[in-house]
C-alpha cells in the first residue's frame, strides 16, 4: 500500500463533510509531558513516528482556540495579530486548509497560550489539538476521539495525544497510510501525582522540536540505539502507571528525557538545549532525592525541566524551588 497524503487522510476521515461558509468553533486542549518520549519519524509527511510514546496532560495548562468567518485569514497568539508571513501564521493556516474546499471562508483565529510558546513546554501540541476540535465544532463532524487524534498528529505530532485528559498512550501503527497510528486515553486515574514545571528560560527556542529531530535521525551516531531504548521504557512506564509506582515511574522517565538528549548530543555538530540553569536544575533535583525526597526530573526538546512528584513531597519541592508552576493532572478544571 502507497502511503496517502494529508488531504487524502483528511478526505477518508471526513468524507462528504466540509467547513460550511459560517463556520466558527470553540475548543481548549492541555499541553501535554511525554514521559517516553516521542523522537523520530518514519514518515514525516504523515507525521508517523518511529515509536510509541506515553504522556500525561497538564490539565489548565494548554490552549484554547476560537475561530469565526473573516474577510482574510488572521492569526492572533495571546491577543498578539500575527503577519501573513510569520511562519506560526504560515503552518497553521497551511493545515487548516487541509479542511477547506473552495467555498469555505477566510477564518479568524484567535489562540490564547497558557503555556509559553515554541519553548519546549508542549504548546504546539495543545494548539494544533485544539484547532482539530475548534474545527470538529464548527463544521458539525462529530468526529470520534480517534480521528481526531489521526487529524491532530498531522498539525504536531504530539498534537495527537493532547486530545486526551489525564495517561495517553500513542501508537506509532504499521500501516503506510497511518490510519493506525493514533493516541488514546489510558482511562487510570492518579490523584496524588504532581508535575512541576521550571521555564528557567521562555525565549524561542534557536533550533525547533521538527527541525532538531530530523537532525537527529539523520545525524546521530546514538540513534540507533533509540527504538530499543524506548520498548524498554515505554513498558516500564505503562506498568509503573497501572501499578501506581513512582519510584519506578520517576525512574523510567528520568532516565527516557536523558536517553534522548544524549541522541541529540551524537549529531554533528552536537545538539544540546540545556542551558547552565538546566543542569543546575538537574543536579538539584537528584541531591533532593538523595536527601530522601522521592522527586525525578525530565525534559522535552528545550532547557526547561519538569518534576514529577506525588502530592506528600509538595511543600519540600516548593521550598526547593520557590517559582515552581505545579500542575495537579487529574484536579477537576474549568477549561
Amino acid at each position: 500500500m502507497f502511503a496517502l497524503k494529508k488531504t487524502e487522510i483528511v478526505q477518508k476521515i471526513l468524507g462528504e463533510r466540509v467547513l460550511p461558509t459560517d463556520a466558527s468553533g470553540e475548543a481548549y486542549a492541555p499541553a501535554n509531558i511525554a514521559l517516553c518520549k516521542y523522537w523520530g519519524k518514519r514518515d514525516p509527511e504523515l507525521n508517523l513516528p518511529v515509536n510509541g510514546s506515553l504522556s500525561i496532560s497538564l490539565q489548565e495548562r494548554g490552549t484554547r482556540v476560537s475561530m469565526a468567518p473573516s474577510e482574510r485569514d488572521t492569526l492572533l497568539i495571546n491577543d498578539e495579530l500575527l503577519a501573513a508571513d510569520d511562519p506560526k501564521h504560515v503552518r497553521l493556516f497551511d493545515f487548516i486548509d487541509l479542511f477547506r474546499v473552495d467555498s469555505a471562508p477566510a477564518l479568524r483565529v484567535d489562540t490564547q497560550s497558557s503555556i509559553p510558546i515554541a519553548a519546549g513546554l508542549a504548546s504546539s501540541a495543545s494548539a494544533f489539538a485544539a484547532v482539530v476540535m475548534a474545527l470538529d465544532r464548527a463544521g458539525g463532524w462529530n468526529l470520534f476521539a480517534r480521528e481526531l487524534s489521526i487529524l491532530a498528529r498531522m498539525g504536531s505530532g504530539s498534537a495527537s495525544r493532547s486530545i486526551y485528559h489525564g495517561f495517553v498512550e500513542w501508537h506509532p501503527g504499521v500501516l503506510e497510510n497511518g490510519m493506525d497510528c493514533f493516541a488514546e486515553s489510558l482511562y487510570l486515574q492518579w490523584p496524588e501525582l504532581r508535575v512541576g514545571l521550571l521555564a528557567l528560560n521562555t525565549d524561542t527556542k534557536k533550533v525547533g522540536s521538527r527541525e532538531g529531530m530530523n537532525r537527529t535521525v539523520r545525524e546521530s551516531v546514538l540513534y540507533q540505539c533509540w527504538p530499543d531504548t524506548v520498548s524498554r521504557d515505554l513498558a516500564e512506564i505503562r506498568t509503573a502507571v497501572q501499578e501506581r509506582d513512582f519510584t519506578r515511574l520517576g525512574a523510567a522517565a528520568e532516565s527516557n528525557a536523558c536517553s534522548m538528549h544524549a541522541t541529540m548530543l551524537g549529531c554533528r555538530p552536537p545538539l544540546l538545549y540545556w542551558l547552565p540553569e538546566t543542569v543546575e536544575t538537574l543536579h538539584r533535583v537528584w541531591g533532593l532525592r538523595n536527601d530522601g525526597v522521592s522527586a525525578y526530573a525530565t525534559m522535552d526538546a528545550g532547557p526547561n525541566v519538569k518534576v514529577l512528584f506525588l502530592e506528600r513531597e509538595e511543600s519540600a519541592l516548593r521550598e526547593a524551588f520557590p517559582l515552581l508552576d505545579v500542575i495537579q493532572p487529574f484536579a477537576s478544571v474549568e477549561v
